[in-house]
């Protein structure tokens, strides 16, 4: 069972950054891997994915704030999060994007002056 652990979030000022971590259990080698977000009473949502050769595609919303990274030798993947807008507070997770796993717990983001 692979297990996913996400780290990073915290309370953060609009137009301040945030650099989230997520480290998997497993390897990550050939895996198709994505970041999410679910803001209270709304669904969760795809925000970032990166392809195993490291192409990256974005939401919108996020484009030109969020960078999506992966360091493949450690099972990890990372979300550097800039200019960050109160809309952007949820709860922050990642996942195998074309096979998903187990969820993990997340990390809360909380973009509030």
């Amino acid at each position: 069972q692979v297990q996913l652990v996400e780290s990073g979030g915290g309370l953060v000022q609009p137009g301040g950054s945030l650099r989230l971590s997520c480290t998997v259990s497993g390897t990550i080698f050939g895996i198709y891997m994505a970041w999410y977000r679910q803001a209270p009473g709304k669904q969760r949502e795809l925000v970032a994915r990166i392809t195993t050769d490291k192409e990256t595609d974005y939401l919108d919303s996020v484009k030109g704030r969020f960078t999506i990274s992966r360091e493949n030798i450690k099972g990890a993947v990372y979300l550097q999060m800039d200019s960050l807008k109160p809309d952007d507070a949820a709860v922050y997770y990642c996942n195998n994007y074309a096979d998903t796993w187990a969820w993990g717990q997340g990390t809360q983001v909380t973009v509030s002056s």
